[in-house]
């Protein structure tokens, strides 16, 4: 399974569950510590939690890795290797901007092809 096919399957879970203004950001072509980055929001801290066990529930039985889950009452990372998860209260969000950050690295990966 290619990692597109990966991506979509963890986009279709966190949907099914109730997860918010799912974004992904392809990555594969800039100096970044992963290949795609998936950014949700949670409706609160339980909520994230979760979702981050919900995920590893359903796809590390089909072959995924968890490498690590750092959890907090209002964000949830999780390293899948070449795919980062954000699971995030909407607060959280907005604070971080990860969405700026990652659309700026985007871009750049673009301005170079």
């Amino acid at each position: 399974m290619n990692i597109d096919e990966r991506i979509d399957r963890i986009v279709n879970e966190l949907d099914e569950k109730k997860a918010d203004e799912i974004e992904v950001f392809n990555l594969d072509n800039v100096d970044y510590i992963a290949k795609r980055v998936v950014l949700a929001n949670a409706l609160g801290g339980k909520h994230s939690s979760s979702l981050a066990q919900h995920l590893k529930d359903k796809l590390k039985p089909l072959g995924e890795e968890f490498l690590h889950i750092d959890e907090s009452d209002d964000w949830v990372v999780i390293d899948m290797g070449d795919i980062l998860i954000h699971i995030m209260s909407t607060t959280y969000r907005e604070i971080y901007s990860l969405e700026e950050f990652l659309t700026e690295l985007s871009q750049k990966q673009t301005q170079e092809l």
